[in-house]
């Protein structure tokens, strides 16, 4: 049940003037003060786990492993990982921009916060999907408004209480409200908006940040499709697209959406999907998430009593407790219902199709968050993934890229724009900011620039083909890579530096009547780099 009591326009009007105050100040760019709030960060989620697993619980029968695994320990390690890194992705950033502006004009790029940002979460990861943002924001330097979703009552109210107690007034609020409110919270001006749901809302979000030219980063979805060729281990294949369907429900942006299975494996596949989905449900204790409203249980329920599909497992379901089990769809066409929108629940409806026929529908459809390739080929794997554009891809498992330390993670197209998750949320809310301060003595080599314009400096800004391709050259004759090491980009560079110095070396070896030694080093260097030239 979603909370009444919302911030009110002048209460919001308060907090957002303050926000904006607080930046002026620079406070929030000192690196001291993003420190202290990282690690006040931590010990608001270590003092209020206990809190945050019996709000889950509320909101979503979310058993007491898949909140912490899915939720506190994501949150945790963000916050050891910013703290560990924080001081080298803040500094400044020198370019190679060669010898004039990078030696001596010291080009380089400084980080600077972007300013006041608005953080929307979503219902079905509330915590997370508040916290990683937000941590990325303070670790950037920015000031921050936070918006959790009212859907998750239990866990905003523990949200609002928790940010409240153990972060800087002046710099993170904490607001709460429904569509109208969150409406007239989008009227005012931002410097970023981070928003997590769905596409409908999206566009509605859109459109407020371009009337003021805001930057924003959308974390959306999609149906996310599985692919099972006959070359893939079937019962793996299927173990784990059960697990995806289970875990919060099936109410994961990243979840399988659908299937494709091969006709050759399509009947053992759905066997197997059907028995781990019995595995998972077979204890006593209810450990499925159940649907976390009454308006998304009734979506679910409307999208399987009208699918024309076969309902070959599952299909239980509870109105008074919105509970809603695994279910698997057989004899699904394209044209489904089933398949309208993202199903965002434990309905798993299976296509019988070859990868093939199968990559080729999902390039007609909206670019999903994710791709699941089941696949023991790697011609298989690679052909998929010329022919298909996703947020990003997990071979042979389910939902792991989102994980995978370092990389991005965000969506393409309509399953959104931007990325968070370690540097690169840092980067989100991150000014990219160019400096270059080239010394005043080198104006009298540069005069040519200043009016009155002479033709005789025409030469001085003629670009020359240093590539020297030929006119008429066809894609035919194009040379796709740079072949030897030594020939690629920078190696060339680097090569060129160390002959200078063994050149050097071996210069003042030979003035010294050869006793530092070193003559057969650089006789046998000299050796290998003919070889590698060769």
């Amino acid at each position: 049940m979603a909370s009444t009591s919302w911030t009110s326009e002048a209460s919001f009007e308060i907090a957002h003037s303050r926000l904006f105050e607080t930046f002026s100040t620079g406070r929030t760019k000192n690196m001291a003060w993003r420190k202290w709030q990282l690690k006040q960060c931590w010990w608001m989620v270590v003092d209020n786990e206990i809190k945050i697993i019996e709000a889950l619980k509320t909101d979503l029968n979310r058993t007491e492993f898949e909140s912490c695994s899915m939720e506190i320990k994501l949150i945790k390690s963000d916050i050891l990982d910013m703290l560990e890194h924080l001081d080298e992705w803040a500094a400044d950033e020198r370019i190679d921009a060669g010898f004039i502006m990078g030696t001596l004009g010291r080009a380089r790029i400084r980080k600077e916060p972007l300013g006041v940002a608005f953080i929307i979460g979503a219902w079905n990861f509330p915590f997370t999907l508040v916290l990683s943002p937000l941590l990325a924001a303070i670790a950037a330097g920015c000031c921050v408004m936070v918006k959790p979703s009212e859907v998750a009552a239990a866990s905003q109210n523990a949200l609002v209480d928790m940010i409240r107690q153990y972060l800087d007034p002046h710099a993170v609020q904490v607001v709460t409200g429904g569509a109208k409110e969150t409406t007239f919270m989008l009227t005012h001006q931002f410097n970023h908006i981070f928003y997590t749901g769905s596409n409908k809302v999206a566009g509605f979000i859109s459109a407020a940040a371009a009337r003021h030219l805001t930057p924003t980063v959308l974390e959306l979805g999609g149906q996310c499709p599985a692919i099972i060729t006959k070359s893939a281990n079937v019962d793996l294949a299927a173990k784990r697209v059960a697990l995806a369907k289970f875990l919060n429900g099936g109410q994961i942006c990243l979840s399988v959406n659908h299937v494709f299975a091969d006709p050759s494996i399509h009947d053992l596949f759905v066997q197997r999907l059907a028995f781990w989905n019995e595995h998972f449900l077979s204890k006593e204790a209810d450990q499925m998430a159940h649907c976390v409203n009454d308006q998304n249980f009734i979506r679910l329920d409307k999208s399987l009593a009208s699918t024309k599909g076969t309902i070959s497992y599952g299909g239980d379901r509870d109105p008074a407790t919105r509970k809603f089990t695994s279910t698997v769809v057989t004899d699904v066409k394209i044209s489904d219902s089933l398949l309208s929108e993202e199903l965002f629940g434990p309905i798993c409806p299976v296509i019988k199709a070859d990868y093939v026929a199968a990559y080729k529908q999902i390039s007609k459809m909206p670019h999903p968050l994710g791709l699941y390739i089941f696949s023991s080929s790697q011609a298989e794997i690679d052909e998929i993934l010329r022919n298909t554009n996703s947020g990003g891809v997990t071979v042979n498992d389910c939902m792991l890229h989102a994980g995978v330390p370092n990389a991005p993670f965000g969506g393409v197209g309509p399953s959104g724009m931007g990325a968070n998750h370690g540097v690169h949320g840092f980067k989100a809310f991150t000014h990219m900011r160019t400096v270059v301060a080239l010394p005043t003595w080198l104006d009298g080599l540069m005069k040519s620039r200043y009016p009155p314009f002479s033709t005789e400096n025409v030469n001085k800004v003629t670009v020359k083909n240093s590539q020297r391709f030929k006119r008429g050259e066809t894609m035919e004759d194009q040379t796709v890579g740079n072949g030897s090491w030594l020939l690629r980009g920078k190696s060339v560079e680097f090569l060129v530096k160390v002959v200078m110095v063994a050149m050097a070396i071996g210069f003042a070896d030979e003035r010294s009547g050869r006793r530092l030694g070193v003559a057969g080093l650089l006789d046998f260097f000299a050796a290998k780099v003919g070889i590698f030239v060769k």
